[in-house]
């Protein structure tokens, strides 16, 4: 993947500068560049079809699900279950209204996420890190960055909960609350998404709860500020999620867009949405059932961008255990396509392999 790393070019020194500043791509940003640095340029070939929503000219359109009726009774019910499964089997994303989470908590959260980021960078540097093991931290690039690599146009605030225990002294006082709500709400939408999933796989519906595989969660707050090359780079290079599930929420701006059917198509914006996504974990345990699916955010040349993402991933007493495709999804017909791996092995496995997609990823487990 070669990123104009020609002639003179240090790129260890400027990586090392880059994180010296503990100032993020917002530090880049407010000094007034106007180039670049060459880690975040992405290749020629990545780049081509960057500017393009080939799923408007399809009119292909991410399913929307509306949840209102969902309590009512088991038809309505299963008219969702049924969605999501068709989703989740073609698309690996769908968007949801009438969740149950209120507007002034989604607006609660993409405020208190720009807060955070347009604070001095003297009250945000303490918790800047690449180390992902720190629960809480401020960060750019992690630490299996690589010469290969290119870096998305976007800072992140982020915050691990295992076992869905918050540590509300760990998080700035500037979005602490803020924070603390959402996750509250996210993990009662986790618990009912875990119960719908498990049920559009056949299965009964406490299936996915009772193996803990999405019992930890990890609060990314991202911020994408205006980039004076945005034909030359994204705000988030191309990638599948190594979890089992995603919960996002984007404000009014747009750039997010999702692989389908090899075209990129755009995920609108919807006010009061969120957008779920099927992990490469969850597509290893349903034996391709569901599909985990590549997705991006461009980059833009004014104005900036804010998102929520929420990854699930298993319970620290799970994080060991081996997770293979579900034995009752499996028969003569459909035998199993991967073997068996404990989380840990799994998102290790993506980080060695210096892998974008989760495909790669999972063909190493293939059978």
């Amino acid at each position: 993947m070669g990123t104009d790393h020609v002639g003179d070019y240090d790129w260890e020194k400027e990586v090392e500068d880059f994180q010296k500043t503990k100032a993020g791509v917002k530090g880049l940003v407010d000094s007034g560049i106007q180039k670049i640095p060459r880690f975040f340029i992405s290749p020629p070939e990545s780049l081509l079809t960057s500017r393009t929503d080939y799923g408007g000219e399809l009119q292909l359109q991410i399913p929307v699900i509306d949840f209102e009726g969902l309590e009512k009774g088991e038809t309505q019910r299963k008219v969702i279950v049924d969605e999501i499964r068709r989703a989740s089997e073609s698309w690996g994303f769908f968007q949801m209204v009438n969740h149950g989470v209120p507007l002034s908590v989604l607006k609660a959260i993409l405020e208190s996420s720009r807060r955070f980021h347009e604070q001095p960078t003297e009250a945000k540097m303490d918790l800047y890190s690449s180390d992902s093991r720190r629960k809480v931290r401020f960060y750019n690039i992690n630490g299996h960055f690589r010469k290969s690599d290119v870096a998305g146009w976007r800072d992140s605030f982020s915050c691990t909960c295992e076992d869905d225990i918050v540590e509300p002294e760990a998080i700035p006082s500037v979005c602490r609350n803020e924070v603390i709500e959402y996750l509250k709400y996210m993990i009662k939408l986790r618990d009912l998404l875990s119960e719908l999933i498990s049920e559009a796989l056949g299965l009964s519906k406490d299936f996915l709860n009772q193996i803990q595989c999405m019992k930890s969660e990890y609060l990314t707050c991202l911020y994408y500020p205006a980039c004076p090359e945005p034909d030359r780079t994204f705000g988030t290079v191309k990638h599948s999620d190594p979890t089992v599930l995603t919960i996002v929420v984007q404000d009014l701006s747009g750039g997010l867009q999702i692989h389908h059917e090899n075209n990129w198509v755009d995920v609108p914006p919807i006010e009061g949405a969120l957008i779920a996504n099927i992990g490469d974990l969850l597509q290893l345990i349903t034996n391709d059932k569901f599909k985990s699916v590549e997705h991006r955010v461009l980059a833009r040349s004014v104005g900036t961008r804010v998102s929520a993402a929420c990854f699930f991933f298993p319970s620290s007493e799970q994080m060991l255990k081996a997770y293979g495709p579900i034995k009752q999804l499996l028969s003569k017909e459909n035998p199993p396509l991967y073997r068996e791996v404990c989380y840990l092995d799994f998102v290790t496995t993506q980080y060695q392999k210096n892998v974008r997609d989760g495909s790669q990823t999972l063909s190493s487990f293939k059978i």
